[in-house]
């Protein structure tokens, strides 16, 4: 019996080692289980903690916070099995050139990933924000240039919203300057109101589709 208990201990560590590896390795298989997680929950989670932290990253680079982003994710490499580090690294690659506003970047390491690409409009919004809103690495020069960018977007949107005022108020003979300001005000906000809408819907959609 005891030479019996001798070789079963070797068997037990085998079984152990092996039942770990598969643990380690489906830890970012948890990911989409974890995706409707708060951030309290995500960072109090134990069993699977580098999928959290990776969550975490990407959550944090939908924000546009690349710094968190990169702290996240370094956290979940250090957690991982080294052979989901190469998947894990291209997820990461993916997320700051989504924080950092780079978008050919983005749809290239997208693609790596086997994911179909940002779309074409995605990508131009991304660039456009990457003008007017640059991340902190960008220096101040393209920091006032984005400020000048935005003020010049906001003058040119009143002035549609003016445009369109008058030509709605043209039957009823005309509008003031200062009332045909105010209503065009309200008309873009509106009209912003829907596309955000709009937008966040799509969105919803898009992550009901990823979770199926």
């Amino acid at each position: 019996m005891g030479g019996f208990g001798i070789w079963q201990t070797p068997r037990r560590m085998a079984k152990q080692r092996q039942q770990k590896m598969q643990y380690q390795l489906g830890s970012l298989q948890a990911m989409q289980q974890l995706e409707g997680r708060t951030e309290e929950q995500l960072l109090s989670e134990s069993k699977h903690r580098a999928a959290a932290r990776a969550v975490l990253g990407a959550k944090a680079a939908e924000r546009y916070d690349a710094e968190t982003a990169r702290k996240y994710f370094n956290e979940a490499l250090a957690g991982v099995h080294p052979q989901e580090r190469p998947a894990l690294r291209q997820m990461m690659k993916a997320s700051l050139a989504l924080a950092e506003r780079r978008p050919d970047e983005l749809k290239a390491a997208v693609e790596k990933l086997g994911q179909a690409p940002p779309s074409g409009r995605q990508l131009f919004m991304l660039r456009l924000m990457g003008l007017v809103a640059p991340p902190k690495s960008a220096g101040g020069l393209a920091r006032a240039r984005g400020i000048a960018l935005l003020v010049l977007i906001v003058f040119l949107l009143i002035l549609v919203g003016y445009g369109l005022a008058e030509l709605i108020m043209l039957p009823f003979g005309g509008i003031g300057f200062l009332g045909g300001l105010a209503f065009g005000l309200v008309i873009v906000m509106a009209a912003l109101g829907v596309l955000t809408l709009f937008g966040r819907r799509r969105q919803a959609a898009a992550q009901a589709a990823r979770g199926s």
